[in-house]
């Protein structure tokens, strides 16, 4: 497992509290102590967490990036199932 700091698309540099984590099984993206989003690797669907995927703007923001993205396209593959929401921040 790697954990880095998500990087700004306008500075390159390390935005605070926003992570991504390589796995083996694909990449999660963290905000502040929420898992948002989860991209397997070799075509599985993403997952997004139920509560968190849309939590703030900040949020939002990078979000997005993660998924390369805006929020209308990312509702547009919850609603049509190519996107799943599950509960990503199990205790």
């Amino acid at each position: 497992m790697k954990i880095t700091p998500f990087d700004s698309p306008r500075s390159s540099r390390a935005v605070a509290n926003q992570w991504v984590i390589t796995t083996d099984d694909g990449e999660f993206f963290q905000s502040y102590q929420s898992i948002v989003a989860f991209k397997p690797y070799g075509g599985g669907k993403t997952v997004l967490d139920a509560r968190t995927w849309d939590f703030s703007t900040t949020t939002g923001k990078y979000r997005n990036e993660f998924l390369g993205e805006g929020k209308k396209e990312t509702e547009a593959k919850i609603k049509s199932g190519e996107y799943l929401l599950a509960d990503l921040n199990q205790k």
